[in-house]
């Protein structure tokens, strides 16, 4: 399986694009990160790193980044975009409480099992899924 860093370069020179030093940064603090990150959080991280990368960049990366299947935007019913790394990893679900924003990744071979039978008996093909369960984690509910 090829780097991460090595899809993104091939990536952007199909696309007949370069190899920049800020896309690198970007790219190497959200792996490194490896959360669900906003686009505003990645930027406050890059700024640490090089202050001279501006928040459009950052923008523009996340697109290239996701359009290149490194990463997947994520929307937690918050308004907020989040972003986490999906090359090479398994997939997984979200379960999200509505009152903290807490989320926890989970893997239910039941449920994929379920979803590809589902799919089956409508005569779909499954490509790719996504599934956010919402709720209220223990702590909210003992408040």
């Amino acid at each position: 399986m090829k780097a991460p860093q090595e899809v993104f370069a091939e990536y952007l020179a199909n696309e007949n694009l370069k190899m920049t030093p800020q896309r690198r940064i970007i790219l190497d603090t959200l792996l490194k990160k490896n959360d669900h990150l906003s686009s505003e959080e990645l930027y406050a991280l890059v700024k640490k790193r090089d202050a001279s990368i501006g928040q459009a960049t950052v923008y523009r990366t996340l697109k290239l980044l996701s359009d290149s299947g490194l990463i997947e935007p994520l929307d937690f019913a918050d308004g907020v975009t989040r972003y986490e790394p999906c090359y090479g990893k398994d997939h997984h679900d979200h379960l999200i409480c509505e009152k903290c924003g807490k989320n926890i990744e989970i893997v239910d071979e039941v449920i994929e099992r379920r979803q590809e039978q589902l799919a089956r008996e409508h005569g779909f093909t499954l490509i790719r899924h996504k599934m956010y369960l919402y709720g209220l984690c223990p702590e909210c509910r003992k408040k």
